[in-house]
């Protein structure tokens, strides 16, 4: 099969024909349609993730069909080959404490296409557990929309409803207006709420402006114009993009007894970033964490998308091939070189 491999860490990745992979006994093999590309594929080729081994085969928010299946998928579980499916990024083992819990996205035992074994920047991937794992796609919804609802709408989707807990007459930041953060936007906008969405690019913030947010300038002073323009602080605020200079800007953007949630990786020498800890004590602010949505979750989601309550195909900014994957992945490291919207590759 074509994939895109990287054989080291920053050294640019090639297109290249490999054999395709063995189907577990208890997973299945998809065919790859499309698959979004992601900035966490951009920290997993840079070497920010310790789980990847190389040579390695990026890529983990795909839709497709079940190629195979393996010899331990029950009969009566449905599946059947030629299916139309995605997976959430991360594949519980359905075993652990979390997972019996209901907390499949925080698995113990997890396992990452892109990450713990080779991803979707090919033909073919494998979905462990697949009973648990796989989601069955809407006929309505096609191939590139469902991969577009990837880590990023679906980590959104999970972050501003379940873990924010956002509630009506409540005002939202989003910090980053990139793929995830273009997605939180959408997803508040459609709540009825004022967002407020921030970044440092005009197109980012003109792209976030489309979708209902008011544009905040981004970089020094973003959590005063904040505050400003909302009147003392956001009820809400997200930072979908990952540094320590926006994670700080968000949890001081907030007011009173205000909740921060963290979607945007903090990786490396950003894993460890200073907080304003005096507010967070005076104002009974909450940070919290928020870590993809499990496959139980899915149908709410399906359910509105197929509905149109959202329209996360309408942050797909371009579609690419296999082959243009490499340069792609390498622009995201560039300033301004990731553009806006979602990138989206079809096979």
């Amino acid at each position: 099969m074509r994939a895109v491999m990287y054989r080291d860490f920053g050294q640019r990745p090639e297109l290249v024909e490999v054999d395709p992979p063995a189907c577990p006994p208890r997973g299945a093999v998809v065919r790859v349609r499309a698959t979004g590309l992601c900035r966490s594929d951009w920290h997993g080729w840079m070497g920010h993730d310790d789980v990847i081994a190389l040579p390695h085969v990026p890529g983990h928010e795909f839709a497709g069909e079940v190629a195979e299946l393996g010899g331990e998928v029950a009969e009566a579980s449905g599946w059947r080959v030629g299916d139309r499916v995605t997976a959430p990024f991360i594949c519980a083992c359905g075993r652990c404490d979390e997972c019996r819990s209901g907390n499949e996205q925080v698995c113990e035992q997890q396992r990452q296409p892109g990450f713990t074994h080779w991803g979707s920047f090919a033909e073919y991937v494998v979905v462990d557990e697949a009973e648990l794992n796989l989601i069955r796609l809407p006929d309505s919804l096609g191939f590139v929309e469902a991969a577009s609802l990837g880590c990023r709408f679906a980590t959104a989707y999970r972050a501003i409803i379940a873990r924010g807990r956002l509630q009506p007459g409540e005002q939202v930041a989003v910090h980053g207006c990139g793929g995830v953060g273009l997605s939180a936007i959408m997803i508040a906008v459609a709540a009825g709420v004022p967002v407020f969405g921030v970044d440092v690019s005009e197109a980012a913030l003109a792209a976030a402006a489309e979708l209902g947010a008011v544009p905040i300038q981004g970089g020094d002073g973003a959590a005063e114009r904040i505050r400003e323009a909302s009147g003392g602080g956001v009820d809400l605020s997200v930072d979908a993009y990952g540094s320590p200079e926006t994670a700080f800007a968000s949890v001081r953007s907030l007011r009173t007894r205000g909740r921060h949630v963290q979607i945007g990786l903090m990786l490396a020498d950003h894993a460890v970033a200073a907080m304003p800890m005096d507010a967070v004590i005076a104002g009974e602010l909450e940070i919290l964490g928020s870590h993809g949505m499990a496959a139980h979750e899915y149908p709410d989601l399906l359910g509105a998308v197929a509905s149109e309550a959202f329209r996360p195909i309408e942050l797909v900014g371009r579609r690419i091939g296999l082959d243009d994957v490499p340069e792609a992945l390498a622009a995201m490291g560039r300033a301004g070189g990731g553009g806006s919207g979602m990138t989206v590759v079809e096979l």
